[in-house]
């Protein structure tokens, strides 16, 4: 399975998260998975809450937008973007020309 992939007008992510970064971003593919670094502790929920809030402000999407499929305990995690409004530069850049969109004909 690739990092990302598109289902109608969701885009869903599969990435190894960095909680306690100096710097949050995405930097890297690992084998399947994005790279993420968040500046939030793994305590409390507070780095998965950091993830959903990074990832809809990078997509331009309301929080609610993004949901938390798998990995809630773990730093592999699974994650759905309902229509992103953008693609953020770093998504097209590691993707590699294929970053594409939704399938044609999806609404978007």
């Amino acid at each position: 399975m690739n990092w990302f992939r598109w289902d109608g007008t969701s885009l869903r992510l599969e990435v190894t998260v960095r909680p306690g970064s100096r710097r949050e971003g995405a930097d890297a593919v690992h084998g399947d998975r994005l790279r993420l670094a968040v500046n939030a502790p793994a305590q409390d929920g507070r780095a998965n809450r950091r993830v959903l809030e990074w990832v809809a402000e990078e997509f331009g999407v309301p929080k609610r937008a993004v949901q938390l499929l798998r990995g809630a305990g773990s730093r592999n995690k699974s994650l759905v973007v309902e229509a992103p409004a953008v693609l953020p530069e770093w998504f097209r850049a590691l993707a590699g020309g294929n970053a594409g969109g939704p399938p044609a004909g999806t609404g978007q």
